[in-house]
């Protein structure tokens, strides 16, 4: 049985108040614990679950904490319009920025507010090999649940800064090339060694004080009347073309 404390406990984490005071952060659904389970199970806090999925998990994974809840508790402090067997308390990571001569390649995102597209941009960073995203300080928070949602794990093994990224890039030794509509065609463009690649939000782009430290421009070409790509879908474009020239 879960307390009423603890409820509004996991209740503060959907807030970034609540997160930042904790520096903790939650996580829904069996496919996405599983994920956290076996990539960073040290990170879990606690695990409210349905007894099903503390059968299924606990022999395997015996340093973490379960407690067994109803369905009815755990439609309380669930927060997916249909609850998966289980809500994990899971702490935060620890993260070192990339030094300025980093000689891999990174991803600037400048503005990106959609939790759906930061957590999808975070699970192609994962898929093709990128290690860090550096996010302007507006971005959306990377804890947020619909951000750790559309992760899907990949939250624990890219390091997701959120810094003043026109400082940071001052100083950066790499290329800095941005999407923007005035680049040159993506499957025309030769990519260097390494850099990093800026994504701007939808609509507006990136901003006029990060322009000035973008080298090289890059457009996808369009062949129909859609106005522009969502940042995620760009992002997963701009990447594979990236890295289909690098192998």
């Amino acid at each position: 049985m879960i307390s009423r404390n603890e409820v509004k406990y996991i209740q503060s984490l959907t807030h970034q108040k609540g997160r930042k005071e904790t520096s903790n952060f939650l996580a829904e659904g069996v496919k996405l614990i599983d994920e956290l389970l076996n990539t960073c199970p040290n990170h879990i806090e606690m695990i409210y679950a349905l007894e099903g999925y503390i059968k299924k998990v606990a022999d395997t994974h015996k340093g973490v904490l379960y407690k067994e809840i109803s369905e009815e508790e755990l439609n309380r402090i669930s927060q997916l319009q249909t609850p998966n067997q289980a809500v994990a308390v899971v702490r935060q990571f620890s993260v070192t920025l990339p030094e300025k001569d980093y000689k891999g390649w990174l991803i600037g995102l400048d503005g990106i507010q959609d939790p759906g597209n930061m957590g999808t941009i975070i699970r192609l960073a994962d898929w093709f090999g990128v290690k860090h995203i550096l996010c302007t300080l507006d971005s959306a928070d990377v804890y947020n649940t619909k951000v750790v949602q559309a992760s899907m794990g990949s939250i624990a093994r890219v390091a997701v800064h959120t810094v003043d990224l026109r400082e940071w890039l001052n100083n950066y030794k790499g290329s800095v090339i941005g999407t923007l509509l005035s680049g040159t065609p993506l499957h025309q463009f030769s990519f260097p060694g390494y850099g990093m690649i800026v994504i701007g939000r939808e609509g507006s782009g990136i901003r006029d004080e990060i322009q000035p430290f973008i080298q090289q421009q890059v457009s996808i070409p369009s062949f129909g009347q859609a106005e522009s790509l969502n940042a995620g879908v760009a992002t997963g474009i701009v990447l594979w073309e990236l890295m289909r020239g690098a192998h």
